[in-house]
């Protein structure tokens, strides 16, 4: 390989490129399941630059060939050890769709084509590292360490495997945003401790014997068995994954224990500002550009990241596991001088395609004691009603769009982040929608109601029907006013535990009846880390021990998610079983009401008996989810 990729300033790839660097051995090897972007929005990039800031020589591995051990001895032993991460998503989840089918491409390798990285890549790379080094220092990290770190539900084999990092065979596991975890880390691996005896905020190691101050989990084997157990683990991991309340946790696995100590505090402003000032290239490595490059970077390649953390806490996302609650954010001036850099780039022309986050108007935390004592232990900031403590300002946010659109050279800046419309709601001076639909949407907003049963929305954690109502009906009036004919895009969601065929009904009509057309639909995806997971694995909710309702069934998953597109003819075969088994053959005909019209034969079929059994658990969870919602006050989260 020539040293292109030197000269524009990525770090080595090969064993010829680290020796034109003047290195005899690098300090770490940084292992990745994505292709090698140095773009802020990747995690190889950033991990890889503050390390060298620091002063470390660090090699970069992409996509190794997992077949042997051969690939990861490119660079020799390193003198530190390895860093593993599979990439931007857990392996699973990039190789699987939700109905466990193989995808068909993968945007963060060489020219979107998928299968450059093995299925459960970091316990696969830590296994190679070992045959090839057997007494190396490995650290794992990124979002399949971070929510794989316990004993957890897994999707794919369907039963609970142990912490990633039993399987793994790492020494240490690095969990949520780890630009100063990783300088930490770093510092105890070089002076040869003992890992096991690692107290570094952010980490998980294994030990004899748990710590005296650890809170015990059940063990593994227990919460393998037990589902009861399984959702006491998970709500009292999840209770402590606030850093300043947090305590130390461990789980016995076989003859030793996970400890999880503490969770990192946040990252500060002046940090976040630091990271991303770093010099990155901002393209993928040159090794690429015969494939055609890596299509995930034409997503990013002019967004920029403005904060971290996200306490909207839906039930399904994993952010909560992985960034936090609690929202920092860089300061403008750092934001302004990346924009600035942007329209410097030879291939910009006069668009910034996003400026946001896992939430784009999530400025500062949601109120200002976070950042002295932490989040609330037993309620949510938004959910099931905002908290009166809450900040729904969003001057800040209002000021930093103004000032990167008035900036030389910029067209326009678009925000295509999620945004929160229920919080948005809340600030009652309304500025923020009406600077949105003048100056920031690319002819339509997208936002994700995600349902519209109250039922299934307290399972999700989302709110109301009603709370989308108001913003689509202000959404609406503002582009009047403003002369303008922008689209709102709701996102929805099929099959998520509460979710019976009846609800799935519900939200068929209501799109009916709001002309609403989704031309993407979700299915749940359970993936590790999410309190909604844990219900579609247990059938229980967490928070109150109470039986929930799971569409686990291939055919029921596909009629809820045929139902959100029933004006498709595919799905009319789909639909009509759907609508008979719930017994509602009166949504077939020619009726305004009515969702797909008659068969040929439909209309001399009597009405259907739902399937045995089926209603009638579905009475009993709808009566117990009653008897939850009269007693809502002591809901705990």
């Amino acid at each position: 390989m020539n040293s292109l990729g030197i000269r524009q300033g990525f770090l080595p790839v090969s064993y010829e490129e680290m020796v034109l660097k003047g290195w005899k051995e690098p300090d770490f090897v940084y292992v990745s399941g994505d292709a090698y972007v140095d773009h802020p929005s990747f995690g190889i990039a950033i991990i890889t630059r503050v390390l060298e800031k620091a002063g470390y020589r660090v090699c970069v591995l992409p996509q190794p060939d997992w077949h042997s051990k051969v690939d990861f001895m490119r660079f020799g032993k390193p003198k530190i050890g390895f860093l593993v991460c599979s990439g931007v998503v857990d392996s699973m989840v990039n190789n699987y769709t939700a109905a466990k089918k193989h995808r068909n491409n993968d945007v963060y390798s060489p020219g979107g084509k998928a299968g450059f990285r093995p299925d459960r890549a970091e316990i696969v790379y830590c296994n190679r590292i070992r045959e090839a080094y057997s007494d190396s220092f490995i650290a794992i990290g990124g979002v399949e360490a971070s929510l794989r770190r316990f004993a957890h539900y897994d999707y794919w084999d369907d039963k609970v495997r142990s912490s990633i990092l039993v399987d793994s065979g790492a020494d240490i596991l690095i969990f949520g945003m780890g630009e100063e975890t990783i300088l930490n880390v770093a510092a105890f691996a070089r002076d040869r401790k003992d890992y096991h005896n690692c107290d570094v905020p952010g980490t998980c190691v294994m030990s004899k014997t748990p710590p005296e101050d650890a809170v015990l989990l059940p063990d593994a084997e227990t919460v393998a068995k037990e589902k009861s157990a399984y959702c006491s683990a998970y709500m009292t991991e999840y209770d402590n994954q606030d850093p300043f309340r947090g305590k130390r946790l461990a789980q016995k696995h076989g003859a030793r224990y996970l400890v999880q100590n503490k969770p990192a505090p946040p990252v500060e402003t002046k940090t976040l500002d630091e990271v991303y000032a770093l010099p990155f290239v901002r393209r993928w490595h040159p090794m690429y550009d015969k494939d055609g490059g890596i299509p995930a970077l034409s997503e990013v390649e002019f967004s920029i990241t403005s904060e971290r953390g996200c306490f909207g806490s839906c039930n399904f996302c994993a952010l909560t596991f992985h960034q936090g609650r609690i929202v920092t954010a860089r300061s403008r001036e750092s934001i302004v001088n990346e924009a600035k850099q942007l329209t410097r780039l030879k291939n910009f022309k006069g668009y910034i395609h996003d400026v946001g986050g896992p939430t784009a108007n999530f400025r500062h935390p949601s109120c200002k004691k976070q950042m002295k004592v932490g989040t609330c232990p037993n309620r949510q900031c938004l959910f099931p009603q905002p908290c009166p403590n809450i900040d729904a300002d969003h001057s800040d946010y209002i000021k930093l769009l103004t000032e990167l659109r008035s900036l030389p050279n910029v067209k326009k800046v678009f925000v295509r982040s999620g945004i929160r419309y229920d919080y948005m709601l809340l600030d009652k001076k309304n500025s923020l929608l009406e600077e949105l639909v003048r100056h920031h949407i690319s002819g339509q907003l997208k936002v994700a109601p995600e349902h519209i049963s109250p039922k299934v929305l307290y399972y999700m954690g989302k709110p109301g029907k009603e709370v989308f109502e108001e913003f689509r009906k202000k959404y609406e009036e503002s582009n009047r006013r403003n002369k303008m004919n922008q689209f709102l895009v709701p996102y929805f969601m099929s099959s998520h535990p509460g979710c019976t065929l009846e609800d799935a009904i519900m939200l068929a009509e209501y799109m009916k009846k709001s002309r609403l057309h989704p031309e993407q639909v979700q299915d749940f995806y359970p993936t590790p880390g999410t309190l909604s997971t844990c219900m579609f694995y247990t059938g229980i909710d967490p928070r109150t021990g109470k039986k929930v309702y799971v569409a686990k069934t291939p055919e029921e998953k596909a009629m809820q998610r045929a139902l959100m597109q029933y004006n498709r003819p595919e799905n009319r075969e789909l639909v009509t079983k759907a609508l008979r088994r719930a017994g509602r053959l009166d949504l077939i005909g020619k009726g305004e009401h009515c969702l797909i019209p008659f068969a040929s034969s439909e209309k001399t079929k009597t009405l259907a008996k739902p399937v045995s059994g089926e209603r009638n658990g579905e009475k009993k969870h709808e009566a117990a989810h009653n008897a939850d919602k009269r007693r809502g006050k002591n809901r705990k989260l």
